[in-house]
């Protein structure tokens, strides 16, 4: 599955790709999300709990910054795990300047492949759940970053 998007943040680049790529910040926005472990500064484990339709996992994912140009670029790779489950993700961003003085647009894309039980569901399930879970994140990034002005 692929998603992709262009989020409108009132934030410098700066601003922004500071919390999109610290773990402990930009962690307590994924829904689901339990705890977050810094393994060093380029890797991360996530334990998370997701639902798509009747079926709940708890997953444990391992993230690394594969690649990044701050306060430009990012590429991040993930690789989870739960008892049935698995996932397996590549997202980009890149920010550019906004449309106003002082903001930023944050495009991003990801390559998502999931297999298992979850997988079970159905793509049109799981899509819905994932573009859901996506916009919520993006939500709580943007309010996050305005309210730490």
């Amino acid at each position: 599955m692929e998603f992709s998007g262009a989020v409108d943040i009132p934030a410098s680049r700066e601003q922004v790709f500071a919390f999109v790529t610290d773990p402990n910040k930009v962690g307590g926005c994924g829904p689901g999300v339990e705890s977050i472990e810094v393994i060093d500064p380029t890797h991360f484990r996530a334990k998370a709990k997701v639902g798509v339709g009747f079926i709940t996992a708890r997953f444990v994912v391992d993230l690394e910054i594969a690649e990044q140009q701050p306060p430009d670029m990012a590429i991040i790779k993930a690789h989870g795990q739960a008892p049935g489950s698995a996932v397996d993700a590549l997202g980009r961003m890149n920010l550019v300047d906004g449309p106003e003085p002082g903001t930023t647009t944050m495009l991003w894309a990801a390559e998502v492949s999931i297999s298992g039980m979850i997988a079970s569901v159905g793509s049109r399930l799981v899509e819905g759940t994932a573009n859901k879970m996506i916009g919520q994140t993006f939500d709580c990034v943007r309010a996050k970053i305005v309210a730490g002005r």
